[in-house]
């Protein structure tokens, strides 16, 4: 296969779905831009015999899994399958089979982040194997410890929300613990965060972004390598609002409902079209 570098494009339309993306890579024969996609994955539509674009389901059945073919046990596959959009391209030339998991980004110009993994502190432990400190000051950011259970860590300080405390509160041993794992664990981090593991990780990450305004369609496609390169660089910093940076990624505590105490970690998509190459 050889390498189709293309920057940022725009198309007439409106296909900043899954599934009408699903539908344009099944419609590759006469699609112009399935077949550009199909090229900057590396394969000449020329040669092609048939592409099958399906949409994998965010909540998945073990027999979804299995229909799949996926060989993982169905409890690994579903601790590193990415909760965001995902297609499954089914690429077949001659009697070979080439499979390209594609992640989908839909980008708003009013709304600046995506949310690209949310999970229980402890369930980041298990994965990344932290110690019990770096879990203990994530969990008093995020909330799930209180912060009034920790008299020796709090120390008379006036916190700025009672229900945890922001990075730049804890002390400063747990703060540097935090940012020390971030920093020494950054490529691992950073591909399990946007890229995932097994049968179900992204090898490309698509970001489109309708303008309705004249019903266009702006897209860029990257391999999930360069993805990673480009939102995984720079400084582990605390952030002005005293959450944490990881490069261009936002490590905050998830609020809301139903799952207020969970760790997530956000990427702002637009930005993916600073890559003019």
């Amino acid at each position: 296969m050889t390498t189709f570098e293309v920057g940022s494009t725009t198309a007439k339309g409106g296909f900043a779905n899954e599934k009408a993306i699903c539908a344009k890579f099944n419609g590759w024969k006469k699609d112009k831009e399935a077949q550009l996609w199909l090229r900057i994955m590396g394969y000449n539509p020329k040669e092609i015999d048939s592409v099958e674009a399906i949409q994998i389901p965010t909540r998945m059945k073990r027999t979804d899994a299995e229909h799949l073919g996926l060989k993982e046990s169905f409890e690994e596959l579903m601790k590193f399958k990415k909760t965001d959009a995902q297609l499954r391209i089914l690429i077949t030339i001659g009697k070979i089979i080439k499979v390209e998991n594609l992640s989908l980004k839909k980008a708003n110009s009013d709304a600046d982040f995506n949310q690209v993994d949310k999970r229980r502190v402890d369930t980041y432990q298990e994965i990344w194997k932290f110690d019990n400190d770096v879990a203990l000051g994530l969990k008093l950011f995020t909330g799930e410890i209180n912060p009034a259970s920790q008299p020796e860590i709090i120390k008379g300080k006036t916190l700025r929300d009672k229900r945890r405390m922001f990075i730049d509160e804890l002390p400063e041993s747990l703060r540097q613990k935090i940012m020390n794992f971030f920093s020494e664990n950054r490529i691992l981090v950073v591909s399990d965060i946007l890229k995932g593991r097994g049968g179900l990780s992204a090898n490309w990450m698509l970001v489109t972004k309708y303008n309705r305004n004249d019903d266009t369609t702006t897209w860029i496609l990257k391999d999930i390598n360069t993805v990673m390169n480009f939102f995984g660089s720079g400084d582990v910093r605390v952030s002005p609002k005293g959450s944490l940076y990881l490069g261009k990624l936002t490590v905050m505590r998830k609020g809301g409902t139903p799952d207020p105490t969970k760790l997530q970690f956000k990427i702002n998509p637009c930005k993916l079209f600073e890559l003019k190459k």
